[in-house]
């Protein structure tokens, strides 16, 4: 059976009464700013506090604060800009604070007032998915939705599966994670009724999985591994930003959970204690050989960062392969300020220096003429039924062919993420596996580890 009380692990998830406190009076010192602003200045614009805040579906430690500035739709998008961004540079005198410049559809501010982080964030006010002019436009309906129907009691449900994700390895629909967004993870409870049914329905999940709450039928535009119907957009997809594997672990999680004797583990980090003596020497008896380069990384913001940088390790896998270098097992880590490390665990990275260069199948007789010209008669043959050639290989040693590939002249060879390219040719070193993160070589050598406990 998978019952069990979750008493004592809310206590120790859930936001404490100081804390809520803390976080709502910051919250409404900030909003009657604003509204305050506006109507100094007879801007029509309303203020809103959105996000888990808001729902009281924030875990402990994790309560940001996120303020929506909702224009009339009629607003000019510049108009809306500008008037944005100087409420919220006026909203960080006010309180003191540091405004930090982001962008999404439209340039927002991140700012730490009193202790917590505060996103202030202009957008459209609209009333429904298909007045929508840009992508923040939703969250207000969002936060609407979720308040209208997730139960006080259901709130506690969405803090037990959001930490649950969060400990797997699951949680966070930002690009390094590719995980599920806090709002998929109410709407998960909002369907399946509380965080245990959520977990025995997902155990049965299949590749397309349908979700339609408010029954909009529109599904089947969507080819996505998980699809759940917006219930304030029939015409979006709250799983679009899922990965596969991210799918894949939590389904796995949640079968682990269920026959596990140890399910209160799932709910707290796993005690690792590491030692780099014991990883490195873990290492050694894989017998495998290990390349690993480091490289500064540009500022950029982290959602485009982490794309690129995973565009960039599994094209470079992709390359070694077809030379066919076996990669066993490739992977990035980053700390996100200064610099990056790729990771290749070699099954092979030496090679004999001939390979076969297979031609055209014997039966196309033009085709087969122009490779005998081109290689010379005498040095083709047949293997199956295929016109092959020896030729001699390139490279024989993995480390010499991605010296070769990055160089401005030849890094053409892999799709590089745009914004690292320059950075790669111009600061990549070779290091020692002694030098990448401790962390990062636990998770390398016992990718499992979050899913079962």
């Amino acid at each position: 059976m998978m019952t069990m009380d979750y008493e004592a692990i809310l206590n120790d998830i859930k936001p404490t009464e100081a804390e809520k406190k803390h976080i709502f009076s910051v919250s409404g010192s900030i909003m009657k700013f604003l509204q305050n602003a506006c109507d100094d200045k007879d801007i029509d614009a309303s203020i809103n506090l959105v996000g888990s805040v808001a729902k009281n579906t924030a875990l402990k430690g994790k309560s940001d604060i996120d303020i929506f500035i909702a224009f009339p739709l009629q607003t000019d998008k510049k108009i809306l800009k500008e008037k944005g961004l100087e409420l919220a540079h006026e909203c960080c005198d006010e309180f003191g604070s540091t405004p930090q410049h982001h962008f999404a559809s439209h340039p927002y501010v991140t700012t730490y007032i009193e202790g917590c982080e505060v996103d202030i964030v202009p957008c459209y006010a609209i009333e429904s998915g298909d007045q929508l002019k840009s992508a923040v436009d939703r969250t207000i309906l969002h936060t609407r939705y979720v308040k209208s129907n997730l139960s006080e009691s259901q709130q506690d449900e969405v803090l037990l599966l959001k930490r649950f994700m969060a400990m797997t390895g699951t949680y966070g629909s930002e690009f390094k994670v590719g995980g599920f967004a806090g709002y998929l993870c109410e709407l998960l409870v909002l369907k399946y009724g509380d965080f245990e049914k959520t977990l025995k329905a997902a155990i049965n999940w299949k590749f397309g999985e349908e979700i339609d709450i408010e029954e909009y039928g529109t599904s089947g535009n969507f080819k996505d591994p998980l699809i759940v119907i917006d219930p304030t957009d029939m015409n979006r997809n709250v799983g679009a930003a899922l990965r596969l594997d991210k799918m894949a672990e939590f389904i796995q999680s949640a079968r682990n959970y269920i026959f596990s004797d140890n399910k209160k583990d799932y709910f707290y980090p796993l005690n690792k204690n590491l030692n780099k003596k014991d990883i490195l020497e873990e290492f050694k008896t894989r017998n495998s050989d290990l390349i690993a380069f480091k490289f500064k990384i540009p500022d950029i913001p982290l959602d485009t960062l982490h794309p690129q940088l995973r565009k960039t390790c599994q094209a470079l896998e992709r390359k070694l392969n077809g030379e066919e270098f076996n990669v066993f097992k490739a992977d990035y880590w980053s700390d996100e300020t200064d610099y990056c490390v790729i990771l290749l665990e070699m099954a092979s990275s030496h090679l004999n220096n001939v390979k076969v260069n297979v031609g055209p199948k014997v039966f196309i007789t033009q085709a087969c003429e122009n490779f005998v010209a081109k290689y010379g008669r005498e040095n083709c043959y047949i293997q199956d039924d295929f016109l092959v050639h020896m030729q001699k290989r390139e490279f024989v040693d993995a480390v010499d062919m991605i010296r070769y590939i990055l160089t401005t002249e030849h890094i053409g060879l892999i799709k590089v993420g745009k914004n690292l390219k320059k950075s790669i040719i111009n600061t990549y070193e070779f290091i020692d596996i002694d030098e990448v993160d401790i962390d990062f070589l636990d998770d390398f050598l016992n990718p499992g580890q979050y899913i079962s406990r």
